[in-house]
């Protein structure tokens, strides 16, 4: 198999895992080229993500996320080994940049070197800067907010830095019990510290009287990242943020799902607004 059969056949699967996401209607509304770079970008992210969860002991997880980070140099070197077909023609197109792939693998190192408990603010921020707002300053180059190497202009940045912050503390506060079976805690040390958690193991910290207004703080901050990212995106060409703005309005509606059902156990699943996806991709759809 050719490496541009073996991308193409790594699309397709691509396409298949992330049909369960709730991304996928967001990238599947993208022009050709750009939806297939966003796969690209998801593939890899879901690639090494898997890795930081899944695989075997920690001195094995840092050793397979260097191999990425070998496989990355390589690719921006000109050879394109067989795993990174799929992202070699965006990253032509779409200049994307190679130091906001390897903060993702940082992002995945964090997860990887230690089971993440209550950490203090500022290292949660960074988490969510290499986790989610690196990913965002992918996604803005494909969404087609930014057309040149080089850094990104204000709004491009300011969309990827507030947007991936918002999706991510939602993340934090929607997978608390999921976290919590892999031994780890996101909500912030300061927030619990501040309703009375002395013991940041996960289950005891997530069965604690004082949790809700610690989760409180975390939804603050994430509705501050949403309302300054649903800002931007009213400032841009709406071509260029039809994507964004389904992930804020899909995001957005679990953010406040979550904060109506409370944080008390047993902490029941929620999902989007269907309704708040269906009216923004209608604003969208002729974009």
């Amino acid at each position: 198999m050719s490496l541009a059969e073996h991308g193409a056949a790594t699309a397709q699967l691509t396409q298949a895992t992330a049909s369960g996401s709730t991304f996928y209607l967001a990238m599947r509304i993208l022009p050709p080229a750009r939806r297939e770079a966003m796969f690209a970008i998801y593939a890899f992210c879901r690639a090494v993500d898997d890795i930081a969860d899944d695989y075997g002991d920690r001195d094995l997880r840092l050793r397979l996320l260097d191999e990425w980070s070998a496989d990355l140099d390589e690719l921006y070197a000109g050879r394109i080994r067989r795993r990174c077909a799929q992202l070699a023609e965006p990253v032509r197109r779409f200049h994307l940049d190679r130091a906001d792939f390897e903060a993702i693998i940082d992002g995945m190192r964090m997860d990887a070197n230690e089971d993440i408990c209550a950490p203090d603010w500022a290292t949660l921020d960074l988490y969510c800067d290499r986790v989610a707002s690196a990913v965002g300053r992918l996604s803005v180059r494909a969404f087609g907010l930014a057309d040149a190497p080089g850094p990104l202009p204000p709004n491009a940045q300011g969309l990827a830095h507030h947007l991936g912050r918002a999706l991510q503390l939602t993340n934090v506060l929607r997978d608390l019990d999921e976290d919590a079976e892999r031994g780890r805690l996101y909500l912030p040390r300061e927030a619990l510290v501040a309703v009375g958690v002395i013991d940041f193991s996960p289950n005891t910290a997530l069965a604690h009287p004082g949790l809700a207004p610690a989760c409180a703080e975390v939804a603050l901050r994430a509705r501050g990242h949403f309302e300054e990212a649903k800002r931007i995106i009213a400032l841009c060409p709406p071509a260029t943020v039809k994507a964004p703005a389904l992930m804020a309005a899909a995001y957005g509606s679990i953010l406040e799902a979550l904060v109506a059902r409370g944080f008390a156990p047993p902490r029941e699943k929620v999902s989007a607004s269907k309704m708040k996806v269906l009216l923004t991709l209608l604003r969208y759809v002729f974009a």
